[in-house]
């Protein structure tokens, strides 16, 4: 683990990654799977450096009522779900109102999981290690409602693998997955961008050519 690195872009980022993860490279029973869309890309160099095979995962985060930007929890492809009670008791936000936000979450998920797969199946994860990848992770919100929708599915072993997090993050997320992978962990974390030169938002018109493009 390194203290600090700056990333050209989030490719860059992945083939690091991949090195740190160097255990898993020709195992039969991995499956890489990117959080869309900026963990794809990351994901790709992922499942390209290790022989495996990528697909993509889906996370939203739940807008509070009236403040959209402040995430009070997150939902996630197979039905994950996480929600901040302390934020949503402060706010006073009724149980009608973050189930609301749910539906219309849930309905856009899948919008965009149809979109990226384009008539694909899901991948069979059970029995399976997963690589859980995203380009970053901040409060770790969204990647707790990743570890807890996979973990339905009956995995054996569920890795959340990222370029950069602050190391509280981290901590907190070894006790949802079986291990915890990051490339830094700088002291002072504010934001996932600043570790990159190149922090574009990514497309789903890239989401889907990567998913197009074999990995091995």
């Amino acid at each position: 683990m390194i203290a600090r690195r700056i990333f050209r872009d989030r490719r860059d980022a992945g083939r690091a990654l991949a090195e740190e993860l160097s255990a898993y490279r020709g195992r039969d029973d991995v499956v890489v799977l990117g959080l869309a869309r900026g963990g794809v890309p990351v994901g790709w160099e992922v499942a390209h450096g290790l022989g495996a095979p990528l697909d993509v995962f889906l996370v939203r985060k739940l807008g509070a009522p009236q403040w959209e930007e402040l995430a009070m929890g997150a939902i996630a492809s197979g039905g994950g779900v996480v929600v901040n009670e302390q934020l949503v008791a402060r706010l006073n936000i009724t149980e009608e109102a973050v189930e609301r936000v749910i539906e219309r979450e849930t309905t856009e998920l899948r919008r965009r999981e149809n979109a990226y797969r384009q008539g694909r199946p899901p991948p069979v994860l059970v029995g399976q290690t997963v690589l859980l990848t995203d380009d970053g992770i901040a409060t770790g919100a969204s990647m707790r409602a990743a570890v807890r929708a996979v973990r339905a599915s009956e995995p054996a072993r569920v890795v959340v693998a990222v370029p950069v997090a602050p190391a509280s993050a981290c901590r907190e997320l070894r006790d949802e997955a079986d291990a915890v992978v990051c490339v830094t962990m700088p002291a002072g974390f504010q934001a996932v961008g600043q570790l990159y030169a190149d922090f574009h938002q990514v497309t789903d018109d890239e989401v889907r050519d990567l998913l197009a493009t074999p990995t091995r």
